[in-house]
């Protein structure tokens, strides 16, 4: 399959009409002011990971985020975690996503807090980043390199757009002891678009690329504590609708209570 089929795939499976007015009719559904919307009201239809905001805070504090530093957040497209970055860590945030309506949505949702100054949308391929060699201080991902087969290429860029001494701080979910997952997953309904590698390969691959690790955490267990009862409309649904994301989150307690999918965040400095 070429790479241009493989992308439309992966499109396809993501892309959805009307995002961002789904978003917003959920946000005035559930009584939000508009104009004095927070992290905290944005996040259920925002953080579309595993482990939702508070992963997000946990990995930036393991990663030693603060103030002024340039972020690119790869597969961010609908901006949670940038907004986050730039608000509650002052960084400076670059998101790419291959989706083109997470990125008018991500825009939408960061005019209303108005960070237009601080979180700036690209519609790009992480495979090929239109950055400038050494651009960005640290490269962010959280739940984006499921679909991507060639994990050497793209460790490779983002080794290749992060500064000297700059870092790489990835959650990703990754293939369990017990194989194989069971489906549908978030991300693949099918073994066709699912490129999870184990927690070794990935390391491996990572620091081959050209980083050395400083920290490597499995977060599987955790995100338990921070799964909650949906009380209104979140991303999962929005996305995938009620049938298909519950039966999505019946395959997920499955993959993670058997060992098939496990969770990590890790961080990594560029160069020896």
């Amino acid at each position: 399959m070429t790479r241009e089929r493989r992308h439309g795939r992966v499109r396809r499976h993501w892309e959805r009409d009307g995002l961002s007015g789904a978003i917003l009719a959920a946000l005035e559904a559930s009584g939000q002011d508009l104009g004095t919307l927070t992290i905290e009201d944005l996040a259920p239809l925002d953080q579309f990971h595993g482990g939702g905001l508070a992963f997000t805070r946990r990995l930036a504090t393991v990663a030693g985020v603060t103030p002024g530093m340039r972020v690119l957040d790869v597969g961010g497209g609908l901006g949670g975690p940038a907004r986050t970055l730039a608000l509650e860590f002052g960084c400076v945030v670059t998101v790419v996503d291959l989706a083109e309506s997470y990125v008018e949505a991500g825009r939408m949702l960061t005019s209303l807090l108005g960070l237009d100054d601080r979180v700036t949308f690209h519609i790009g391929d992480a495979l090929d980043l239109p950055f400038e060699d050494g651009a960005f201080d640290l490269v962010w991902t959280q739940n984006s390199g499921m679909n991507i087969a060639a994990k050497e290429r793209l460790y490779a860029e983002f080794r290749r757009v992060v500064a000297p001494r700059g870092r790489l701080a990835p959650q990703e979910p990754m293939a369990g002891p017990v194989r194989p997952p069971i489906y549908p997953l978030m991300w693949a309904a099918d073994p066709t678009t699912d490129h999870l590698r184990t927690p070794d390969e990935t390391r491996a691959l990572i620091e081959s690329a050209g980083f050395r690790t400083i920290d490597w955490s499995d977060v599987t267990h955790a995100q338990d504590r921070h799964r909650t009862s949906p009380t209104g409309p979140r991303i999962q649904t929005l996305v995938m609708g009620d049938e298909r994301a519950a039966e999505i989150m019946v395959a997920a307690q499955r993959n993670q209570r058997e060992g098939r999918i496990v969770m990590v965040h890790a961080v990594f400095v560029a160069g020896p």
